[in-house]
């Protein structure tokens, strides 16, 4: 699904990949990973055993992922406050000791799913930023015949 938004004044194209339920199939899962800039792990806050999951898909993601691929946290369905199984407080103080940004989200409200897109697109904006600042410090461009310059691939992802 290809998810449109506005960002600093710019236009952003979001591809997303959705591959909730396939934990089964690890192999398909992990194919996803690969040449992705951000990687959203959704876990259920009603469901403790969802968020138990979470370590061992961040260890899936470090394992298959690019390098520095910008990861964020979503506990989902936050509206359902009387069945809370996650508190936000837990939930937020594991993301802060990884790194990571977290969010509490309800699909079925849309509280802060747009804010979650907006919270990824930013990161991967502000990374892919400083590589090419990077990058056009250093050797970046090579000319090539009469004049013409040709820059380098940036390495947008990896793998």
């Amino acid at each position: 699904k290809i998810r449109t938004i506005e960002l600093e004044g710019k236009t952003v194209k979001l591809q997303i990949w959705d591959t909730a339920g396939q934990e089964r199939f690890r192999t398909i899962t992990s194919s996803y990973y690969r040449g992705a800039h951000g990687i959203i792990v959704v876990y259920d806050v009603t469901d403790a055993e969802t968020f138990s999951n979470v370590r061992q898909w961040l260890q899936e993601i470090d394992r298959y992922a690019c390098e520095g691929v910008n990861k964020l946290l979503v506990g989902n369905k936050s509206d359902l406050e009387g069945k809370k199984a996650v508190e936000y407080k837990a939930a937020k103080e594991f993301a802060d000791q990884l790194n990571i940004p977290f969010l509490e989200t309800s699909a079925k409200n849309a509280t802060n799913v747009e804010q979650a897109f907006l919270t990824m697109a930013k990161q991967i904006k502000d990374r892919m930023g400083s590589q090419t600042m990077s990058n056009q410090a250093g050797k970046s461009t090579v000319k090539v015949g009469a004049g013409q310059t040709i820059g380098q691939q940036g390495s947008g992802g990896c793998c």
